[in-house]
């Protein structure tokens, strides 16, 4: 899958907002961040693996944001950074020894789940940020894209001036084309913290251990084994057999790196560019399985709906559901189904809740009250609702299976599915 750059129609993502200063005493205002200003944030990426990757041409000021990152977040982060290995900038061909050896220290971070870990580089080629969001991916690292708020970051005279290369006029003008063009994810979303998708990751386990002996559900098996298959029993975690890795999400708008319509205006919204690398806390409100997947319901607030797309609420053109009916976290899909048809089911799911027939409350389980509805499709609303924390980032990698690799091995619902 080919991935590509988005011209920019004014700064946005994965550039940030250039504000002026609150107040003279305030910080610099190419350091006011959500990642180095926000309590909240900070906490989050704490208990995250967060790879920040610094764009930019040279002299911009990404060494200095990369240093204030390391100041904020001290022991947790670490800065890999292609001056400390005398890279000349725009040159990545003439120095493989030295990228090689560049990539073996942030390979090491990675394997040791530091959970800042902040690259600074120009990272003006394609095949290169594809290289990192692969790392990204076998590491079971969220990305976030960050570039310089200077008022010089583009001024080639002046970068001239400030960069400790200073790399002529011309070849610094052959850098900026690829850097005035933003790079659109996959998808937008949110991305939960570790802690929260391991504690997500254990409710739903649970769930599937205490449906699959409930006995409604036993009377229902046939939606879950084949033919050929014993009907008095089924193995729900095996049955689902994709599951996501360490990072869980709740995608907002799929823009298949700006390929998707609508997704250049959607990443242009101002609250969209406000709320990118910024923490949020999401109300799992049901934990619900179909014969085809396993999912969270998430219930979004006012803080969240304006990050949610105004037309995916619906499974045909004429049929709109509430605003956020589709948001949820997927936790597995069965052999063959794609990661896509979670949230249409749950849309089925909330369709009949609005039209009928009426689904029947079953008995409890130990998170809430079983719901039964029909076609081996179960949910479970959740007497105290589940508050997880996530950062709103995009997901930039291919969106295929890779091999995983992290510090621990186990836990449940693990797998090496990208979803």
């Amino acid at each position: 899958m080919s991935r590509g750059f988005s011209r920019r129609g004014q700064a946005f993502l994965p550039k940030l907002f250039f504000r002026k200063m609150a107040s003279a005493s305030g910080p610099p205002a190419e350091l006011q961040f959500p990642f180095l200003q926000d309590e909240e944030t900070a906490a989050v990426l704490r208990e995250s693996k967060t790879l920040v990757v610094l764009r930019g041409l040279p002299g911009s000021g990404k060494s200095s944001l990369g240093r204030a990152i390391l100041e904020r977040y001290g022991d947790g982060a670490r800065l890999v950074s292609a001056d400390a290995y005398k890279i000349t900038p725009g040159a990545r061909g003439a120095f493989p020894e030295e990228y090689r050896r560049l990539d073996e220290e942030l390979a090491g971070y990675c394997r040791r789940g530091v959970a800042v870990l902040v690259l600074d580089d120009t990272h003006h080629e394609r095949e290169r940020l594809e290289q990192l969001f692969d790392v990204a991916d076998r590491y079971q690292y969220q990305v976030v894209l960050a570039e310089p708020r200077t008022a010089w970051r583009l001024d080639c005279n002046q970068l001239r001036e400030k960069s400790q290369w200073a790399l002529p006029v011309e070849e610094l003008r052959k850098l900026k084309p690829a850097l005035e063009r933003d790079w659109l994810p996959l998808y937008f979303g949110w991305f939960l913290s570790k802690r929260s998708s391991e504690s997500l990751r254990k409710a739903g386990q649970a769930f599937l251990d205490e449906l699959s002996i409930h006995k409604a559900f036993r009377k229902e098996l046939r939606h879950f084994v084949s033919g050929d298959e014993p009907k008095d029993k089924v193995d729900l975690a095996a049955y689902f057999v994709k599951r996501p890795p360490g990072v869980l999400h709740c995608t907002t708008k799929f823009c298949d790196y700006g390929r998707a319509a609508g997704a250049d205006e959607y990443a242009q919204q101002d609250v969209v560019k406000q709320a990118y690398a910024r923490a949020f806390s999401l109300t799992i409100s049901a934990l619900f399985v179909t014969p085809r997947t396993a999912g969270a319901r998430v219930e979004l607030s006012d803080r969240e709906l304006p990050l949610w797309p105004a037309d995916v609420d619906r499974l045909t053109p004429a049929e709109a559901l509430p605003r956020g009916s589709r948001a949820h976290v997927t936790l597995g899909c069965a052999g063959g189904v794609e990661p896509v048809q979670t949230g249409i089911d749950l849309l089925e799911l909330v369709r009949q809740e609005k039209v009928g027939p009426p689904a029947e409350e079953v008995g409890e389980l130990g998170r809430g009250r079983l719901v039964a509805y029909g076609n081996g499709r179960w949910l479970l609303r959740l007497a105290k609702k589940m508050e997880v924390r996530a950062i709103f980032t995009g997901y930039y990698g291919r969106g295929q299976a890779v091999p995983t690799q992290g510090p621990r091995k186990g836990g449940a619902f693990r797998s090496c599915t990208v979803l």
